[in-house]
């Protein structure tokens, strides 16, 4: 793994980040010790992610933002 010190990777750094996402990740150090590894995230590419939902299978009533009203308001008008 390359190891580069912090001068030479702010100077190259747009060529060290497209090797990274080549799958070549670098290590950038200062005064010879290795502070941090860059590395290409396994991420969707943008709009490839598509979110249906939490759960498959679950759906949400119409009526969701209604269920329990009759009791929520017995619990605050003091009834049981």
């Amino acid at each position: 793994m390359q190891v580069v010190n912090m001068h030479e990777a702010k100077t190259h750094l747009s060529k060290l980040v497209e090797g990274a996402v080549q799958g070549e990740p670098f290590v950038i150090a200062r005064a010879g010790k290795p502070l941090v590894k860059v590395v290409s995230l396994d991420a969707p590419e943008t709009g490839a992610m598509s979110r249906t939902g939490f759960l498959p299978g679950i759906s949400v009533p119409a009526d969701f933002d209604q269920m329990g009203t009759p009791e929520i308001k017995a619990l605050f008008e003091g009834h049981e």
